[in-house]
């Protein structure tokens, strides 16, 4: 039928004929005839080979006729794969002659040279024509190298990297002088997701003495390993030291953590890709790099039983019964993992927490860890599914002490319910981008919002983060004072032990020294045995600083009555007192000392009537009992009340010359204030008078004071009182006679 239809002209019918007959020999010329068909050679004699072979020339013979060019050539492609080389030898006439009239047909439709035209379409971005000409110059007998390397660059396009890799290898068989073929070879294994053998493959080129010219247009695999492990390690310098692996539920040190890197198909990718380009791509080093080893950080409440590190180590946490801590892990690292990261950080398990070196180390870096995190996640173990706004803000998670920096550190963190629902149902990326959720925190914690959402550590508005801290427990009572390390940018040894006294004390010394900020003096309560003018526990900062009255007064009004020589003399030496610092725990602070004249007790227990040299008259109350003066007993007790110097707050700035003054604008919170410490250089003489005056003015308005009684080394303690001394000067007349000088208190 299929003959007759091609007799008879027709070609599209009688190709369909010879295509059911070809699907109906299953054989091919280089393959065994079956069994089944071996009853027809015996009985008919029949060459079932030959009859194969006819019947695909005859279906070739029809496509052709029928003007099906790019079938024809399929057809032809397919017989001559198939077929052994007798069969091949048998039909060269044929074949040469449907070649010729092949070319000649696509002559005639204007595709003259199959390769040039297949380059063309490579580079018109049209990969499916280009493969089809490629193809047909291939089953031409035109193939070259450079034919084989443009199909397979095509291929690669379509993904095709099984094809691809194929005439890769033919394009190294033909020109094994050449690159070209290794580089397509590696392109077609690489997408292919064999990583290994592609990075053989790239190997074998760099050790072929013929391509040894060619090594410069390609990074080698030494230079790719050693930009890999220093990124790595860049990478790591941020990171906590042990993480769990939230797909094998390990511990994993960092050395675990780059073995798992090395064995990964992501390192694998990344050195592979690497070595095809003449330069290093540091970018997307990085960029792999992080998202590896990007990890989730905690913050919790500790609650009942909760694994140690010794629980877990070198055990799968996910084999453990699910019940009180052991469920918290668990759900923590599944809900880190179902967010697509593979590393996760809780301060129960991944802390060695009997290792003080560790323990030291661990608490001056938790700021930074928490702020390198790619997600810190919140849980709130006491709010309820479905909660309304107002949870978050009466959750104890609000009252612990460490719960400030984990908040006030990451730039990205998830609120999670008891049942690890998110919380108000805020599928948002990132709660610190919700107003209500941020509005909340910021009625519970009484910090700013800008500051929640983008806070920066260092030593300004040293007593608002005091503040902030104020309200807060811990369970261990030096953790106050520790977990504020962060907040400050400080840096200082971990002892436990030293008793929450000592540890805030050396916090605070630490402050004052580093920022010259004495804001931290301001407060109200008992005071601490590290020094009299620290307090005793950290909720003496949780009444605000007082605010003082202000008093209209003019430096204009002020020149009949202050002699401005006398002005300029006090602002030259308040200018160059020296910062305030401690050594030994005793505090040298720069000061303007006012003797005490006369202590009297007044009816109300502990509280005192106090008088003072230039001072108006004023009242104390004080658990201390203050000897009472003027008195004949002898080796009374001399007491100052003292304005400690803040040359931040005082000193008139020097573009504002109005009446008022504010603490110079700092850069950045991580910026030290001791830069302002310098006197500027040689101001005019008129510049330098209005200066002193205005001090002057600033010198006469009321200030909170302390009140220090003499030591018998001649040293000062601080009496501590119930409420802030506001003391004022009586005249403004008698400021430029002002005592200064600096103390040591104890």
């Amino acid at each position: 039928m299929g003959l007759d239809a091609l007799n008879g002209v027709h070609h599209n019918e009688a190709a369909g004929r010879f295509t059911a007959a070809v699907n109906a020999l299953i054989f091919s010329s280089t393959s065994a005839i079956h069994s089944k068909y071996e009853l027809f050679v015996v009985l008919f004699g029949w060459n079932l080979k030959s009859l194969w072979r006819t019947a695909h020339q005859n279906r070739c013979h029809a496509l052709f006729q029928a003007g099906r060019l790019p079938e024809a050539l399929e057809s032809y492609r397919y017989m001559m794969e198939r077929s052994d080389e007798a069969t091949k030898a048998s039909c060269f006439e044929w074949s040469t002659a449907f070649k010729r009239d092949y070319s000649a047909l696509c002559a005639a439709k204007g595709v003259i040279d199959f390769a040039a035209s297949g380059d063309a379409a490579f580079a018109a971005g049209e990969y499916d024509r280009a493969i089809e000409l490629c193809s047909a110059a291939i089953d031409m007998d035109f193939a070259t190298d450079t034919v084989f390397a443009t199909r397979s660059k095509a291929r690669l396009e379509k993904m095709l990297w099984d094809d691809a890799l194929l005439d890769a290898e033919k394009v190294i068989e033909l020109n094994r002088s050449s690159n070209l073929g290794y580089q397509l070879k590696h392109a077609a294994l690489h997408g292919a997701q064999r990583y290994d053998e592609a990075l053989e493959t790239f190997q074998v080129m760099l050790s072929d003495t013929q391509l040894q010219e060619l090594c410069w247009q390609h990074v080698s695999p030494s230079e790719a390993e050693c930009a890999i492990q220093k990124t790595i390690k860049a990478q790591l310098d941020n990171a906590p030291h042990r993480l769990l692996n939230t797909f094998t539920g390990r511990l994993s040190d960092q050395v675990a953590q780059i073995n798992a890197f090395r064995t990964s198909t992501e390192y694998k990718e990344l050195f592979s890709s690497t070595m095809k380009h003449p330069n290093l791509r540091m970018e997307h080093i990085q960029n792999v790099v992080a998202t590896y080893f990007r990890y989730v950080m905690l913050s919790h409440r500790w609650e009942g039983k909760e694994l140690l590190l010794d629980d877990i180590q070198d055990k799968d946490v996910f084999e453990f019964k699910p019940v009180e801590g052991i469920a918290k892990l668990q759900s923590f690292c599944k809900t880190a993992r179902d967010a697509g990261y593979r590393w996760a950080w809780i301060d129960t398990c991944c802390v060695n927490q009997s290792n003080n070196v560790e323990l030291q180390e661990s608490v001056n870096s938790m700021f930074a860890w928490y702020h390198h995190s790619a997600l810190t996640i919140v849980y709130l173990s006491d709010v309820p599914p479905s909660s309304k706004s107002g949870s978050l803000a009466r959750s104890a998670w609000n009252t612990r002490g460490w719960t400030v920096q984990e908040f006030l550190a990451p730039k990205i963190v998830l609120f999670y319910q008891k049942d690890w629902s998110l919380y108000l149902n805020d599928c948002s990326h990132n709660h610190k981008e919700c107003p209500i959720i941020m509005q909340e925190m910021r009625d519970a914690t009484g910090i700013d919002l800008p500051v929640l959402v983008t806070f920066r550590p260092g030593l300004r508005r040293v007593r608002e983060k005091l503040q902030w801290a104020s309200t807060r427990v811990t369970t261990r009572q030096e953790d106050i004072a520790y977990s504020l390390f962060g907040i400050f940018g400080v840096n200082l040894p971990v002892i436990y032990g030293e008793k929450k006294q000592n540890a805030l004390g050396r916090l605070l010394q630490e402050i004052v020294a580093r920022s010259g900020d004495i804001t931290a003096l301001n407060w109200v309560g008992k005071p601490s045995e590290f020094n009299s003018c620290l307090p005793a526990d950290i909720t003496s900062y949780k009444a605000p600083p007082c605010t003082l009255p202000s008093l209209q007064m003019s430096v204009s009004l002020l020149r009949p009555d202050i002699p401005v020589d006398s002005a300029v003399k006090l602002y030259t030496l308040l200018d160059n007192l020296n910062a305030p610092r401690f050594a030994n725990c005793r505090l040298h602070l720069p000061c303007i000392a006012f003797r005490v004249t006369a202590v009297r007790r007044q009816e109300m227990n502990f509280s005192y009537e106090v008088k003072a040299d230039m001072l108006q008259d004023l009242q104390i109350t004080t658990e201390d009992k203050l000897v009472q003066l003027p008195s004949l007993q002898p080796m009374i007790p001399t007491f100052l009340l003292v304005r400690p110097w803040n040359r931040l707050l005082e000193l008139p700035d020097f573009a504002e010359l109005s009446g008022s003054a504010e603490l110079p604008v700092v850069a950045d919170d991580t910026q030290s204030e001791e830069d302002y410490w310098s006197a500027p250089s040689s101001p005019s003489q008129d510049f330098l008078s209005d200066r002193a005056l205005q001090l002057t003015v600033r010198l006469g308005q009321p200030f909170s004071a302390f009140l220090l009684a003499q030591q018998r080394g001649g040293e000062y303690k601080r009496i501590a009182s119930d409420h802030d001394i506001t003391a004022q000067v009586k005249d403004v007349s008698s400021i430029p006679n002002m005592d200064v000088r600096t103390l040591e208190i104890l």
